[in-house]
């Protein structure tokens, strides 16, 4: 009988540890998610996840970016929440469709669904230029908006609290804007 409880014993606590392997590694957050985690969010404070549009490798359409935000109850909050991290640029592989240094100056949400976005004029003076760049700079705002905050119908944007006529000399921005899906990919 000595000779089984030997056996039996390593077994036994073999299999305690690859269970306690096992619990550890199904209950580990992966460290991606770990580091998009708002601090705040570990007070118990809700999350959200959110898709926020930034340009794809080529530089030729928008591609869906998934980051993880507190959830304000207040929706024109949780809108400039969006518009800031897209600012702050995109955490992967895509390439950034606001220039650097652009800050929000004032974000509202109208009654009957337009938000409003006044950026600085940083937008227009640091902007690389080109229709194509600058389709991508209004709709990653205005997709990233209208996608994630259902409060928000259309997208109309100012530059230091003024209409222009353009971002880069393109596309008229003087009206209100609608999703273009055609655009993602």
């Amino acid at each position: 009988m000595k000779d089984k409880a030997g056996p039996i014993a390593v077994s036994l606590a073999a299999a305690v540890v690859a269970g306690i392997l096992l619990f550890f590694w199904l209950h580990d957050e992966p460290e991606e998610t770990q580091l998009r985690r708002p601090e705040s969010a570990a007070a118990g404070q809700e999350t959200t996840v959110v898709h926020l549009y930034f340009a794809d490798a080529s530089g030729e359409r928008l591609s869906a970016e998934e980051r993880v935000l507190l959830a304000p109850a207040d929706a024109a909050a949780f809108a400039r929440m969006i518009v800031e991290a897209l600012i702050e640029g995109p955490q992967g592989g895509l390439l950034r469709t606001i220039p650097e240094g652009t800050r929000l100056r004032a974000l509202y949400l109208m009654e009957d669904g337009p938000a409003v976005v006044d950026l600085s004029a940083d937008i227009v003076d640091q902007h690389p230029g080109g229709a194509g760049s600058e389709l991508l700079t209004i709709f990653s705002l205005v997709n990233s908006l209208i996608l994630n905050v259902e409060d928000v119908k259309t997208v109309r944007l100012l530059v230091g609290g003024e209409e222009v006529e353009t971002l880069a000399g393109h596309i008229d921005i003087q009206k209100p804007f609608k999703a273009d899906m055609l655009l993602i990919r």
